[in-house]
């Protein structure tokens, strides 16, 4: 598992770029906010913790296409499916999530607090985002593995991906966004939605790799 994961993070290094990729696309999106919303710094701290938040699910779903893609073109995944039974393709399934979250997402997380400062946000709304994407982004990982084992076998299957994965993230970006700003705002709370986020990403993390699992071994029947 140690020597899976390892070979993982060096592929999603390697392959395209994802880490960089998903760090420009992430600032691409937060530079082109102040172009449509005006230069009211006042809206922008308001909305920073949500375009950070959408920002960073968009950049999360560009590499999930590579979670299995590298595996399926090597005839390795043939191998990993073939010669694991369930569970432990499960628990292989979660140790390339977790490579793919430290190689791909975690680089977003890491730059968020500086893109929250463009957003005009106060330093707790900037710090309380920058802890809801690191609880939070490794349960849109986790979603997105078993679209990526839905659509694996199939061509231009990272556009279905997104189709399939986007509404399932949904809750995972309601409760992140609202731990967020109750951080900074004094009604709305912050521990309660930061708890559900949390446990949002430990119940997926038991569902995503099972659910994923499936779906490769049904795909190579």
């Amino acid at each position: 598992m140690l020597a899976l994961f390892l070979r993982d993070i060096r592929l999603s290094i390697r392959a395209g770029g994802g880490a960089l990729t998903g760090v420009i696309f992430f600032l691409a999106v937060i530079a082109t906010i102040p172009f449509g919303v005006g230069p009211d710094l006042n809206l922008l701290a308001r909305i920073g913790p949500a375009i950070l938040w959408i920002a960073a699910l968009l950049a999360c779903l560009l590499g999930l296409d590579r979670l299995f893609q590298a595996d399926r073109e090597d005839g390795s995944l043939d191998l990993l499916v073939l010669g694991n039974d369930r569970h432990m393709l499960a628990l292989t399934v979660l140790v390339k999530c977790l490579a793919h979250w430290m190689g791909s997402v975690l680089p977003l997380v890491v730059a968020a607090p500086l893109l929250g400062l463009f957003m005009n946000m106060e330093p707790a709304g900037i710090g309380a985002t920058a802890l809801t994407l690191l609880v939070g982004t490794p349960a849109i990982t986790l979603i997105g593995a078993a679209g990526a084992a839905v659509a694996v076998a199939l061509p231009r299957g990272g556009l279905l991906i997104s189709v399939l994965v986007l509404p399932l993230t949904i809750p995972v970006l309601i409760f992140g966004v609202s731990a967020s700003y109750g951080a900074v705002a004094d009604p709305a709370p912050f521990l309660q939605p930061f708890l559900i986020l949390a446990a949002l990403t430990l119940f997926l993390a038991v569902l995503g790799p099972v659910a994923a699992a499936l779906a490769l071994r049904h795909g190579t029947d």
